[in-house]
């Protein structure tokens, strides 16, 4: 387990280093200069060249990347043109609204997307099968700001329940911050529990298929025993493995819900940065945004075996 784990860690460094570079040249191939925005509307060619030069903008591109990646190899992820603040430094700011937003998300929406898929499987068929799943396609398909502008409508504006935008910190009370992450959990964990409802439903109905739980049924295992206890362990690494895809989601998802509810997260700050064309900014969260991701599918290909035991590293 130890060499399939300094393996798995040592092949993320090679990704990351191809992340790093398709990053850093698609940012600079994309229309807009920081230079020209931190200038000003009314700055001339000559202030902008010498805004370029002053930020290093007028250097080869491989040249710029050498002192990025050079840098990155340091711990330093740079400093933002914008806030003038190292990237670093703005992440620590900002990371607990986003931490906090995806823990909240993560726990309502596995908790209820199993129940909801176990039920669904249970009732194959019935009607409360047919509305999960029309529910599910309706959900994945409405994107995640059209939800969220229609929860703010209904349970902020008019029910008056909870605040419309902001986020308060867990240091000001259990109660303010579960309010302020009500409505952006239930907007992004929507998405989310249609994915894996549906996964759930559709693994534990082929596992329901399986020769050894009919062997199962004839020894008079039945409800929620043999969907519990049988089916549901046995469809284990099919759900794990697609909680761990739909973090993907979760992290593309929180740039969106943030920016909705005026949550200032790290998504909220890569919005910002792209607008302003911040370019260190941008690089380091989107890098940051990579390695969470790889290092999540690590920790999920890791418990493999705590489902299976048959698997072996």
């Amino acid at each position: 387990m130890l060499s399939y784990i300094i393996r798995r860690l040592l092949s993320i460094l090679p990704v990351m280093l191809i992340a790093a570079i398709i990053i850093f040249v698609l940012l600079h191939l994309a229309p807009g200069d920081p230079a020209a925005v931190m200038a000003g509307n009314s700055a001339t060619p000559q202030t902008i060249a010498e805004m370029r030069n002053k930020m290093g903008l007028d250097e080869p591109l491989w040249w710029q990347f050498g002192v990025w990646a050079l840098n990155l190899l340091q711990g330093d992820l740079g400093q933002s043109i914008l806030w003038g603040t190292p990237v670093t430094t703005l992440l620590a700011q900002r990371i607990e609204p986003t931490l906090s937003l995806t823990i909240t998300t993560t726990f309502f929406a596995v908790s209820l997307a199993l129940l909801l898929g176990i039920a669904a499987a249970a009732k194959a068929g019935a009607a409360f099968d047919r509305l999960v799943m029309a529910f599910a396609v309706l959900d994945f398909s409405i994107p995640v700001f059209v939800v969220g502008y229609g929860l703010i409508y209904i349970f902020a504006i008019k029910l008056k329940w909870l605040p419309v935008q902001g986020y308060s910190s867990i240091a000001d009370g259990l109660g303010p911050w579960l309010r302020s992450l009500a409505l952006p959990t239930l907007t992004l964990g929507l998405i989310f529990i249609a994915l894996i409802s549906r996964i759930t439903r559709s693994t534990l109905l082929e596992v329901l298929d399986e020769d050894f739980m009919r062997t199962a049924r004839a020894k008079g295992v039945a409800g929620g025993p043999l969907l519990l206890k049988h089916a549901l362990k046995n469809a284990a690494l099919p759900i794990v493995t697609v909680i761990g895809m739909g973090l993907g989601f979760l992290i593309g998802g929180a740039v969106i819900t943030e920016t909705v509810y005026n949550i200032p997260g790290i998504g909220r700050l890569l919005v910002d940065a792209i607008s302003q064309r911040d370019y260190p900014v941008i690089q380091g969260v989107t890098l940051v945004f990579s390695a969470v991701y790889m290092l999540v599918n690590l920790v999920v290909d890791l418990s493999y075996p705590l489902f299976d035991p048959r698997i072996r590293y």
